[in-house]
C-alpha cells in the first residue's frame, strides 16, 4: 500500500479525484480508501473497506502511516451484513444505529468521532484544497436586483431546511419557492424545475439556485458541491444563475463551470452569508 500521511475516505462522484489531484499538486500522494459499493469517478482506490470491518480498516490506515483523513464523495447508507462484523466493530453498532436514527448530520458527526477516537486528525476539503471552496466573489455575470432578492429568499429557506436536517439547496423565482432539495438531491430538484415549474410573471425574474451548508454543520464533511453538470441543469431549468454561501460550497472544475455559465449567460455568485 502507498505510505502517506493523509487518507481520503471516498465515495462516488468526481470530488475524490479533484481532491486527490489537488493534494498531488502540493507534492503529497494520499491513500485512497473507498467504501465498498461506492467507487469514485476516474480514480483507482488503494483499498476498499466495509463498515462491518471498520476497526481492522482503521488499524490498516494507522499501519500505513496515515495520521490525517478527509472525507470526499457521495454515499448512501449501506446495508450491513451482521455475519461480517468483527468483535470490536460490532461493539460500535448501537452507537452507529442511534446516530442514524438522529439523521444525516448526527450520523456524519458519529463517523468523524470514530476516526478521531482512533487517533486520526480529520480535515475538511477547505483545509486540504482551499481553491475548491471559494470565498466571497462574483465569478461570472452579475445578478440583477430581482435576482439578489430571490437569493436572499432562497438563503432563508435553505437555512430553515438545514435546521431540520432536510437539504442544502432551493430554487426561488420572483420571491416564490419553486423547489427544495430533499433526499433525491440537487440534480433531481433541477430536473423537476425544468419539467414543471412556472413563474407567476413569464417576463419577470427567471429564478435562482442557492446552496449552503446546514446551520451548525461540521464543515469537514458533506459540504454542498457544484460543478459543470449543475450549471447545465440550471440553464436547462431556465434560471438566471447560481448563488451559494461563500466558503461553504465546493466547486468542481471551476474553469469548466465558468465556461458553461458564460456560454449560457448565467451568473455565479459566492455570496457572503
Amino acid at each position: 500500500m502507498t505510505v502517506a500521511s493523509t487518507a481520503l475516505i471516498v465515495g462516488s462522484g468526481a470530488l475524490p479525484r479533484h481532491l486527490a489531484e489537488a493534494l498531488r499538486r502540493k507534492g503529497e500522494t494520499p491513500v485512497v480508501a473507498a467504501l465498498e459499493g461506492f467507487p469514485p469517478e476516474g480514480l483507482v482506490p488503494d483499498l476498499c473497506f466495509r463498515i462491518e470491518r471498520l476497526v481492522p480498516f482503521l488499524r490498516e490506515l494507522e499501519q500505513s502511516g496515515v495520521s490525517r483523513v478527509a472525507f470526499a464523495g457521495a454515499v448512501s447508507r449501506p446495508r450491513l451484513d451482521p455475519s461480517l462484523f468483527d468483535p470490536l466493530t460490532a461493539q460500535m453498532v448501537p452507537r452507529l444505529i442511534a446516530a442514524m436514527q438522529g439523521g444525516d448530520d448526527a450520523t456524519l458527526r458519529a463517523v468523524i468521532g470514530l476516526f478521531e477516537e482512533a487517533g486520526f486528525a480529520v480535515a475538511g476539503v477547505a483545509d486540504l484544497a482551499p481553491d475548491l471552496v471559494p470565498g466571497a466573489e462574483t465569478l461570472c455575470g452579475a445578478p440583477t436586483e430581482a435576482d439578489v432578492r430571490d437569493v436572499a429568499r432562497a438563503a432563508a429557506i435553505v437555512e430553515a431546511l438545514g435546521r431540520v436536517d432536510v437539504g442544502q439547496g432551493a430554487v426561488v423565482a420572483q420571491g416564490l419557492c419553486l423547489a427544495v432539495e430533499a433526499l433525491p438531491g440537487t440534480d433531481a430538484m433541477l430536473d423537476w424545475v425544468a419539467a414543471t415549474a412556472r413563474r407567476p410573471d413569464p417576463r419577470g425574474a427567471k429564478g435562482v439556485l442557492y446552496k449552503a451548508p446546514k446551520p451548525g454543520q461540521d464543515r469537514r464533511i458533506d459540504l454542498p458541491t457544484l460543478g459543470p453538470a449543475t450549471v447545465r441543469r440550471v440553464a436547462a431549468a431556465g434560471l438566471a444563475g447560481i448563488a451559494w454561501e461563500a466558503g461553504g460550497v465546493i466547486l468542481l472544475d471551476r474553469a469548466a463551470m465558468l465556461a458553461e455559465a458564460g456560454a449560457a449567460g448565467l451568473f455565479l455568485w459566492a455570496r457572503e452569508p
